[in-house]
């Protein structure tokens, strides 16, 4: 490609300048290695094995109804403990262990009364009845709360002061609570919000879009403090007219989560802009040992979304959440719009409830998510929401205080693919606490200049851009990485996924970018000649 070209390529999203090299890479190697998305190469059978095994034993309980063949009949709630119970065959079977022991938990534990929680969780997987409630079903909204609980919110106890939505993979949530929040003006065009850079890019590109027209405050990480924000930065939320703050957590693509000492600030930022919103997306949290999620330093002015696709290896089943506390900044600030802009809200949800003024924000997000008229169809589907509970389930059963054998493998597994690509490029490591290891964002500029010097470095920044190094990197070396750029970095940033590769991959990638590095240098030597 020409300048040109690449200029113009510079301004699609990250996401689709990746799917481009990859079709580069395709092309032009038999074997390539795609480092670009970050839906991981692991899954967790624990859970996918109960959801079979439970399925199986719903299909049999709806035969007692009708049996006609292939067409069985409805569950039936009254007793249906006991016939799970004489269904499982624990000395035998490791699967139903498991089964026994949510059972034992759930009785134990969270006192849930057996034959409703068995019914809603076989109903469920069976998913032969709409979501009901639409917004979560009543059993899996308290398991979800204590799985949230245990992994994100570092012993503060918010289970039972959090109301859940659950929505189809934490895309969902976010495009969903985009759309409510200018729905009830609680954004406008032309608001400021703040968003921690580098960021997920979609958390860039929506507030851009005609729907919202939102001016955005940027409070940017620093890439010579291992990519983690200052605290300082985050003074900047103290300007009331900052209306809301988005941040992921550990952050997407540098992947470090917020200290002590952000977490502080935030807490001293929200008493002097107590009106602020601030929107925490999760979905990494449970990789940082100790992690504390923003929701349970701030949980009145925080909505959390979190999704279980990562950690669980589940992208394919589009399994996320939406938090938030019930006493919360934005139903305060929507019962405090003028009178003639409330009186417009109402009418919007007038639709669904007779008294529309009363209805929770986390409500008016699931009327929204299906045009208001389809509000009593809105909801995650049942089976969906089964898998949530049930992964949810591996953790809160058997997770000895704060560990978790799953959990720490994970983290692992993600943790050795990054010691072995910094290692092959001659990167220091961090290992602190938190740092995620789930991406790496690699400085290819820096990288050039620790190699060959700087006059190499001045010469390679000057006459190319990273996406050209990408671009040759996916066309002739058959790696394909994502541009940093397209989240936020500044020029010469690219992200490695420690996902969805084998181990042995990232060692390959360390050679296959220092053998391209080297390709430019050799061309700058000649050049020099």
């Amino acid at each position: 490609m020409d300048a040109d070209q690449e200029k113009a390529l510079q301004k699609l999203g990250a996401f689709e300048i990746s799917s481009l090299m990859l079709k580069l890479a395709k092309k032009n190697n038999h074997k390539f290695l795609n480092a670009g998305k970050g839906n991981p190469n692991w899954i967790n059978t624990k859970a996918r094995l109960a959801f079979a095994r439970l399925s199986e034993f719903g299909i049999l309980d709806s035969q007692r109804t009708i049996n006609r063949g292939d067409l069985a009949g409805y569950i039936e709630k009254n007793g249906i403990y006991d016939r799970l119970n004489a269904f499982l065959d624990v000395k035998n079977n490791p699967t139903d262990q498991f089964i026994m022991d949510i059972l034992n938990y759930t009785s134990n534990e969270l006192k849930l009364d057996q034959d409703d929680f068995v019914a809603e969780l076989t109903n469920g997987i069976i998913g032969n009845t709409y979501p009901t409630p639409n917004r979560i079903l009543k059993n899996a909204e308290i398991i979800l709360n204590k799985y949230l609980e245990s992994t994100l919110y570092n012993g503060e106890r918010l289970a039972d002061s959090t109301q859940l939505f659950a929505t189809e993979g934490g895309t969902a949530a976010i495009v969903y609570l985009f759309h409510s929040l200018a729905e009830n003006y609680l954004i406008k065009p032309g608001d400021k919000i703040a968003i921690n850079t580098p960021i997920f890019t979609p958390y860039l590109q929506i507030p851009k879009l005609n729907d919202y027209e939102l001016v955005e405050v940027k409070l940017q990480a620093n890439p010579k403090n291992n990519w983690n924000v200052d605290p300082a930065e985050f003074d900047k939320l103290k300007d009331p007219s900052i209306k809301a703050l988005f941040i992921v957590n550990p952050t997407n693509p540098a992947s470090r989560a917020f200290n002590t000492d952000v977490l502080t600030k935030l807490k001293e930022v929200v008493k002097e802009n107590p009106n602020l919103m601030i929107i925490t997306d999760d979905v990494y949290g449970t990789f940082v040992d100790g992690f504390q999620t923003v929701y349970s330093v701030v949980p009145e002015n925080t909505l959390l979304i979190y999704s279980f696709s990562k950690l669980y290896g589940a992208t394919g089943w589009r399994l996320g959440l939406l938090a938030m506390n019930k006493n919360n900044i934005f139903d305060r600030l929507i019962h405090e719009l003028p009178e003639d802009v409330k009186k417009k809200v109402n009418q919007r949800y007038s639709l669904v409830n007779t008294a529309p003024e009363e209805l929770p924000f986390i409500e008016r997000v699931a009327a929204d998510s299906r045009s208001i008229g389809l509000y009593h169809t809105s909801g995650l589907s049942t089976p969906q929401q089964m898998m949530e509970v049930l992964f949810a389930l591996t953790h809160l059963v058997y997770a000895d205080g704060s560990t978790d054998k799953y959990i720490d493998e994970c983290r692992y597994v993600v943790g050795k693919r990054y010691s072995d690509l910094v290692e092959g490029l001659g990167i220091k490591a961090d290992n602190s606490r938190t740092n995620a290891k789930y991406y790496t964002l690699i400085d290819i500029y820096q990288l050039a200049e620790d190699k060959y010097g700087k006059d190499f470095r001045k010469y390679f920044e000057k006459s190319f851009a990273q996406i050209d190094f990408l671009l040759k990197l996916s066309e002739n070396n058959g790696v394909v990485l994502m541009d940093g750029v397209g989240f936020g970095t500044q020029s010469g940033i690219i992200r490695v996924s420690e996902a969805n590769l084998p181990s042995k991959a990232y060692q390959q990638i360390a050679t296959k970018i220092n053998e391209l590095l080297k390709d430019y240098y050799e061309k700058y030597l000649r050049l020099k000649k």
